[in-house]
């Protein structure tokens, strides 16, 4: 099941992509699919029939995970 995942590159906007899996520590590149912005339009630098693209993880400021809905909701704080 793919991953979800919001990629932010150094000076350019987030990215909405999918991963078949989290990177390990040693990677070099990673590989996602479905590559568009956070809105579901596509990036104006990558060819309309791009289905994945490799980026070099030095380019990278950090990824986030997002949720799939599958799993049961965290409750991190809570305020009574």
């Amino acid at each position: 099941m793919p991953i979800t995942i919001v990629i932010h590159i150094q000076n350019s906007e987030p990215i909405l992509a999918e991963m078949d899996e989290l990177p390990d520590s040693k990677d070099t590149l990673i590989r996602v699919t479905n590559p568009r912005r956070v809105d579901g339009k596509d990036l104006h630098y990558i060819a309309e029939e791009t289905a994945s693209v490799i980026w070099p993880v030095e380019k990278i400021n950090f990824i986030e995970i997002l949720s799939s809905g599958d799993e049961e909701s965290i409750i991190g704080f809570v305020r009574e």
